[in-house]
């Protein structure tokens, strides 16, 4: 009878005074991550580099090779295998003149798996060239776990990601400011077109104030898939989820824990927090560290010999089971660039 009271109270005692601290948080994703755009740190990740299918969210690749090309201004002529490709689709006809700029809005926003061929065979001079290119791209920014076989992300089994790699290359697509007004647009009209293009995102059109962009994926084979980016204090956030049955869900419970957690700190070049501003120097940079506790994560990078520089290197922390690890991105560099409604593969 003892033991029951005193177990009585202790609940009692849990619900009023409840923990405080790192608690991640709880997603329905198989596979997910929580960076911060400009260093890459991981803040949270659940089965992060495990490769997995991830549909539609590939078009995120097809779509950054294609305004890396240059050609965004060019003229399309639609072809009968882009017309024909399965899937979501934003209705193009054989023949059709689109100019590129249009396409990957079209790929963007409404997900057109013949938009995504369509572009592939005008950048890539045709699909197995494009797909080369896409393949190229992830070696190079690190996306160990990453193989492409499409530019839309129809299932193949030797077509796969993982969060980890695919916040990489989110990472990376957004510094580049024509993506960045792509991603973000909640809506578009062609000038192919008389009505309107909505985007399928509905974090940004509908449910979180503070998401600046994304991408959603479906397959009845892989699930739900969903890429988006947000931003609040001065904080830019990237979360990927895949296999997601209540991936909005997921979404804004990672943003809101990452918000409360973490806050953009300037540090100096040892690694410490700089208090008086009046220190600040053109050697201090801006990185995500914990609000209210003791965070030695840019020291012990400093202590690496990795440096501080977000214009050097993009280093990434792996917090698993409380233990902090130091991950680097192998010769991944901060480049500067020149410049709902499910479907099925949405």
């Amino acid at each position: 009878m003892r033991f029951f009271i005193w177990m009585v109270i202790f609940i009692i005692s849990f619900i009023s005074f409840p923990i405080h601290g790192h608690a991640a948080p709880d997603v329905s994703a198989q596979q997910a991550v929580l960076i911060e755009q400009s260093s890459g740190r991981v803040l949270f990740e659940k089965n992060a580099d495990e490769q997995a299918s991830i549909a539609s969210i590939t078009k995120v690749m097809t779509a950054i090779i294609a305004i890396e090309s240059g050609k965004m201004n060019e003229k399309v002529t639609v072809s009968r295998n882009a017309i024909y490709t399965e899937g979501s689709s934003i209705y193009l006809e054989q023949g059709e003149e689109m100019s590129l700029t249009d396409l990957v809005y079209g790929l963007m926003l409404r997900s057109g798996n013949d938009a995504a061929v369509a572009i592939a065979e005008h950048v890539g001079g045709s699909e197995e060239g494009f797909v080369y290119l896409m393949n190229e791209k992830a070696k190079w920014l690190g996306m160990k776990n990453t193989h492409f076989d499409n530019p839309h992300g129809l299932d193949s089994e030797t077509h796969y990601s993982s969060a980890h790699d695919m916040a990489i290359l989110m990472q990376y697509a957004m510094e580049n400011p024509i993506f960045q007004e792509i991603s973000g647009s909640k809506r578009y009209i062609s000038e192919n077109r008389s009505y309107y293009w909505q985007n399928k995102n509905k974090l940004l059109t509908i449910f979180y104030e503070y998401c600046t962009g994304g991408k959603t994926g479906y397959t009845k084979q892989t699930g739900r898939t969903l890429l988006t980016t947000a931003e609040k204090d001065g904080m830019k956030l990237i979360a990927v989820t895949l296999d997601a049955p209540d991936d909005w869900q997921d979404h804004m419970s990672m943003f809101e824990w990452g918000f409360e957690q973490f806050e953009m700190k300037e540090v100096d070049q040892n690694g410490e927090v700089v208090t008086d501003k009046k220190n600040l120097s053109e050697d201090t940079i801006t990185l995500p560290l914990y609000k209210h506790e003791n965070d030695t994560w840019a020291k012990e990078v400093y202590l690496k010999g990795e440096g501080l520089s977000c214009q050097a290197s993009n280093t990434v922390l792996n917090q698993q089971d409380g233990n902090e690890k130091d991950r680097y991105m192998d010769d991944v560099a901060y480049v500067f660039h020149s410049i709902l409604r499910w479907d099925t593969n949405d």
